[in-house]
């Protein structure tokens, strides 16, 4: 390979340095040493990973006819891929070139070798090239539209992250190695959600370090981040989210555990995919998904799979980066990193108030604000298009510690208009229930005023574990903890209130993790096109003899002048010994100041004609010649110039 990189020329070197620019980071010192970055395996997998469906099969039919030992005739490569026709001649050449300038292979008179160390990227030699597929039809269609569409998308994300950042703080998400498929579906089920959204916000919260896995008890806990995050503006909310979404690693569409796989390529594939659709102009769409699809997949088939793309354009449009087979104003704010700009036109401002329906539902025009979300998630359950008031709903408001009347009152400080008599007698009817039987922690004993549910309870054969023992008329005395008796007899169909009972399970926040970067990403800062330039200017020079460079004589004298009153001056400053030395060799006017005792100098304007061991002839203003000692001379300047 170093044999043939010396036969290239500096923009055909300059173009290999771009492709392979994890070698050219290294900035390496020869050709040698650069065609042994190059032919490393880390650089080759990166170089092949880059290539298209039609370049990976050619490359598999080199290695498979020994381009690895010997070259591989043109003719026969061609042979067997069966390019016989002129089109198929034309990929051929092509796929040839793109190797080329990548370093993978190179021509070896009408034949080609196969860089070191390579691998077949398929199992089986391939019998053709795969054709590229058709180039996705394009239609006119204003940007406003796709806006539009991606706001509801936008707004439904930024809603469901924050649901399930609340739900992680107060209930256990298990997480082992992952969050697992059937503890995903649990929380897709609290959270009224399919599991592939659910999937995707549990991941986007984590990439926006809003949760994290904490080691200790393997389970999905909020970070520091997380309350700042809930307490901004649903503008900045979608920002964070939407500027994660490009860095997830994990690969959509894949079946596994959410939040497993953490070194995967999904950022390469999703930043990919937005890159494509940002090649189309403000005011045209894609017509048809599915060509896109297929075009992504030939091109980067190492990153992009029919499967794979399709989950990630799936996701795109959830967060609102796509819409309408089109990038949306927030999609192309987040390849060029200004999407706090333009977040505030795909979200509503946070709404504090909501309107309670005499249907015992509850619906909120766009995102509720802080109070709002803990208002109606304490008090009712969210459903389809909002949040539903049940008797369970209440009574977990009431088993948190509010009375009715409180509960009442913080439901109508959050009533667009009143709180319905439909949802102030739910709340009644179930308080009246929830005061026959009382909990007590301290002696963990079962209370009620009326002896003959007392007796119900202590005959209830799934209250067995409970070991209830009779007191008297109004007490049991209950043989677990105050916090399983009251789980057990609301698991049995009571509802019991709990007097002194506290929620033992502390809110935790943990530090977000740093980021984890796999051994193959480049961690160097690339080198800059004119910084390629110069690498492959300078690597090409430095294989080449250089051609011994003889000064001009009049440059000799000069250099040899300055050296010789470099020596013979210690006062003059380089400047001026050059000055001097121009004077000498040109015969000009300079006006010099020679020492005349220990503090005083005289000025002469003179022309020197001659220098010899150690003095200076010069010609004077009316043609007199003088010498002078270069020793005393302490300055020097031109003639235009006085002293001062």
């Amino acid at each position: 390979m170093a044999g043939w990189l010396r036969e290239l020329d500096a923009p055909d070197l300059k173009d290999v340095l771009a492709l392979r620019r994890d070698a050219a980071d290294t900035r390496p010192r020869s050709l040698r040493a650069l065609a042994d970055e190059l032919s490393t395996a880390a650089s080759l997998r990166l170089a092949v990973d880059g290539l298209d469906h039609g370049c990976r099969d050619v490359l598999d039919a080199v290695l498979a006819l020994g381009g690895l030992a010997e070259p591989v005739g043109v003719d026969a490569l061609a042979e067997s891929l069966r390019c016989n026709g002129k089109a198929g001649r034309a990929e051929l050449k092509r796929a040839l070139g793109e190797l080329r300038a990548r370093a993978l292979v190179w021509p070896v008179g009408d034949a080609v070798s196969a860089a070191p160390n390579l691998r077949p990227c398929s199992a089986e030699p391939p019998r053709r090239i795969t054709p590229a597929p058709r180039t996705p039809r394009r239609v006119v269609q204003n940007g406003v539209f796709a806006d539009r569409a991606a706001s509801a998308f936008a707004t439904s994300t930024v809603d469901g992250v924050a649901r399930l950042v609340d739900l992680c703080d107060g209930e256990v998400v298990s997480a082992r190695g992952g969050v697992g498929v059937r503890e995903l579906r649990r929380i897709a089920a609290l959270l009224r959600a399919d599991e592939a959204r659910t999937r995707l916000w549990l991941e986007l919260a984590v990439e926006a370090r809003l949760l994290a896995p904490a080691d200790c008890d393997r389970r999905v806990v909020p970070t520091t981040r997380s309350d700042s995050w809930r307490g901004a503006p649903p503008p900045d909310r979608l920002a964070a989210l939407a500027r994660a979404w490009p860095r997830m690693v994990w690969q959509p569409g894949k079946s596994r555990p959410a939040l497993a796989d953490p070194l995967s390529c999904g950022d390469i594939t999703r930043r990919g995919l937005l890159e494509r659709y940002a090649r189309l102009g403000e005011d045209e769409a894609f017509e048809h998904r599915h060509e896109v699809v297929a075009e992504l997949s030939w091109s980067r088939p190492a990153y992009q799979g029919r499967v794979v793309t399709e989950a990630a354009l799936v996701e795109a449009e959830t967060v609102g980066l796509v819409a309408l087979g089109a990038l949306t104003a927030l999609g192309r704010a987040v390849l060029a990193g200004r999407e706090s700009e333009v977040a505030d036109r795909f979200v509503p401002p946070a709404v504090t108030t909501a309107l309670l329906r005499p249907d015992l539902t509850a619906v909120v025009g766009g995102l509720p604000d802080d109070e709002l979300s803990a208002v109606l998630d304490l008090a009712a359950d969210a459903a389809e298009g909002g949040w539903r008031f049940t008797g369970a709903s209440v009574r977990r408001a009431l088993d948190a510690g509010h009375s009715p009347d409180r509960l009442l009152a913080r439901l109508a400080s959050i009533a667009e208009h009143g709180v319905p008599q439909s949802v102030e007698r739910l709340v009644r009817e179930v308080a009246r229930r929830q005061g026959r039987i009382s909990v007590t922690a301290v002696a963990s004993c079962v209370c009620t005023d009326d002896p003959e549910l007392l007796t119900e309870i202590a005959g209830h054969r799934s209250l067995t574990p409970l070991s209830l023992q009779l007191l008297g008329p109004t007490v049991l005395a209950s043989a677990k903890p105050a916090d399983e008796t009251l789980a057990l007899l609301r698991a049995a169909g009571y509802a019991p209130t709990a007097d002194g009972v506290v929620d033992r399970t502390p809110r935790r926040r943990v530090e977000p993790p740093p980021r984890k970067i796999p051994a193959w990403r480049r961690w160097r800062a690339s080198l800059t096109d004119q910084e390629l330039t110069k690498l492959a200017v300078a690597l090409l020079e430095r294989e080449r003899p250089r051609p011994r460079i003889v000064p001009p004589r009049v440059e000799s004298r000069r250099l040899n002048t300055v050296r010789l009153l470099r020596d013979q001056s210690l006062v003059l400053r380089d400047s001026e010994v050059m000055l001097l030395a121009e004077a000498l060799v040109t015969r000009t006017s300079v006006e010099i100041a020679v020492a005349d005792g220990p503090r005083t100098t005289i000025r002469h304007v003179i022309t020197p004609v001659d220098h010899a061991a150690g003095n200076l002839t010069a010609n004077g203003p009316h043609g007199e010649q003088r010498e002078f000692l270069v020793g005393h001379i302490r300055s020097v300047r031109p003639v235009e110039q006085g002293f001062g």
